[in-house]
């Protein structure tokens, strides 16, 4: 086989995407049944809530291990059915949406988890705008149907509603006398009902893949599995989804315009077969990207790709930092050299790792749609373009406004260094946001965060990861703009006499200006009017009015 038809038969084989939802949907649980499915995990820890729950096998950090909850995205990789999927498993909490808004630029689709009680909540509205921005394919699987919950077609009205996207279900929830029986299969024309005796037989009730047992929808015995009523209902429900008419339509699936759903139960992991079947036939492999000089396509066989995340110690032993590189195009080879467009120099990656959470594994080869982890020494930054030589950069990965503010004092002056040392990793990754103002105290640091958690997080590593105790005093600001001058170069002791606000530089020195109210922005505007005072220090904003 030659060069171009291995790239394009390994690059055909990938399937790189994530998972979107609102906190407590379930997130967590799909991903490691997917693992189940893939034979990844041979055994899957039931999930309980907070300390009583088995490790899952995404949270890798030991405070997400001791909380409960995802703090930081995974990168996990497994087989399935002759495909390679590459599932990045975003945090699911709110404080935490910057990571997830990088995550989802180096995807090439999403699956929009619903819980079946809950529909469409805040978290999901938003993170479903940015995967809308970027015009990918996104599934929706309505979860935890083992519950009570919403009625479907409810459901179904919601989501067009509120997210403006067509919606065709797919597989459909069968009942009897209102417990949650199996899916219909509208494709296949065919109930697959869960075995709820089988399974709770099991010592393992949920770790293991759930039996079921498949009937034709004429079938006189699925009449006595759903009594008269629950039968009748389904007859119902088939005749009104066969009434709505449209066909599914691939072109308006593959631009974002429509979402085939799936209902099921991850912690019961049934409807989930269902689910991954489909979800492999319409998944789209890798596609062309947008860089400042046209479209990238994936099967050229020139290397390229971007870091999307940046990872300090992982590995306790090691202390190591890690690059997490989206590729974008052509294949990668171990000790290959690239250029690292920024910077302009080139580099050799000698030891690159393939990821199942804290696991890694080094890799030989990789191909577009795979992401690896590269060995940072710092260089680094978010959003970076490597290249096979080649000088272009992909759109960038914007950093957001924070909304809370306090000044990090160090409990331990002997330990300054370590401190500057521990803040500015932790700033480089994304973990939070680092300023410092302008012409005052050099060793004064102000820390901003998208949600007050990450406070917590940053105080967290700081200590476990550095060796630093610190304390956090809340500030008052309650806004940040990056700014910049139409007119070329920023006159920043005109910005600092005029600006109602504090000016400071981020841990890229950028200029930004922190804000107490929203009337002092407009105010700085009116004094100011040749300065642009940005929401984002670079690429598209996303604001929960859009």
């Amino acid at each position: 086989m030659t060069d171009t038809k291995l790239i394009q038969s390994e690059i055909g084989n990938r399937r790189t995407f994530a998972i979107i939802s609102h906190p407590d949907a379930g997130k967590t649980t799909l991903t490691e049944k997917l693992l189940l499915l893939g034979g990844v995990i041979h055994l899957a820890g039931a999930v309980k809530a907070k300390r009583g729950r088995a490790n899952a096998v995404s949270d890798w950090m030991e405070m997400e291990r001791e909380r409960g909850i995802s703090i930081t995205t995974s990168v996990l990789q497994f087989p399935y059915q002759g495909l390679h999927m590459n599932l990045l498993d975003t945090p699911g909490h709110a404080d935490f949406s910057e990571d997830t808004y990088r995550t989802l630029h180096a995807v090439d689709g999403a699956v929009m988890l619903l819980d079946s009680a809950k529909g469409v909540e805040a978290q999901t509205q938003k993170l479903f705008r940015v995967c809308k921005h970027r015009s990918i394919p996104i599934f929706t699987f309505v979860n935890k149907m083992d519950r009570p919950g919403r009625d479907p077609f409810d459901l179904v009205g919601e989501v067009e509603s509120m997210l403006g996207i067509g919606v065709y279900p797919i597989t459909w929830p069968v009942f009897r006398s209102g417990v949650f029986r199996g899916i219909y299969h509208r494709i296949k024309r065919q109930v697959i009902l869960f075995d709820e005796a089988l399974a709770k037989s099991s010592a393992h009730l949920g770790s293991e893949i759930a039996p079921f047992k498949i009937s034709e929808v004429d079938d006189p015995v699925l009449r006595e599995e759903l009594d008269q009523a629950g039968y009748q209902q389904l007859q119902d429900d088939i005749e009104l989804l066969d009434c709505a008419g449209d066909e599914f339509d691939r072109q308006r699936f593959a631009a974002g315009e429509i979402s085939p759903m799936f209902f099921g139960s991850a912690i019961n992991n049934f409807g989930l077969e269902a689910f991954l079947e489909t979800f492999c036939e319409l998944m789209p492999p890798p596609g062309p990207r947008q860089a400042n000089t046209g479209i990238i396509p994936a099967i050229q066989p020139d290397f390229s790709g971007f870091v999307f995340k940046i990872q300090a110690n992982m590995n306790k032993a090691h202390r190591d930092r890690l690059a997490f590189v989206r590729i974008c195009s052509g294949r990668f080879h171990r000790a290959m050299k690239v250029h690292h467009v920024r910077s302009g120099r080139d580099l050799r990656l000698a030891n690159p790792t393939l990821f199942l959470a804290q696991e890694r594994s080094l890799v030989d080869e990789a191909f577009a749609g795979d992401v690896i982890g590269v060995f940072d020494t710092g260089i680094f930054e978010i959003g970076d373009t490597l290249t096979e030589g080649a000088k272009f950069e992909f759109e960038k990965i914007p950093s957001f406004a924070p909304e809370y503010f306090s000044r990090l004092v160090s409990l331990d002056p002997m330990r300054r260094k370590q401190l500057t040392r521990g803040i500015e990793q932790l700033a480089q990754e994304g973990t939070i946001q680092l300023y410092r103002p302008a012409g005052g105290y050099a060793g004064e640091m102000i820390l901003g965060a998208v949600g007050q958690l990450q406070m917590e997080v940053t105080k967290y590593r700081l200590q476990g990861e550095y060796g630093v105790k610190v304390k956090l005093e809340p500030l008052k600001y309650q806004l940040a703009r990056w700014v910049s001058s139409s007119k070329g170069k920023l006159d920043l002791e005109a910005l600092r006499v005029a600006c109602p606000g504090i000016v400071v530089h981020d841990v890229r020195d950028r200029c930004v200006v922190l804000f107490e109210q929203e009337w002092a922005i407009g105010f700085a505007k009116e004094r100011l009017p040749d300065v642009v005072f940005a929401e984002t220090a670079q690429g598209v904003v996303v604001r929960d009015d859009q």
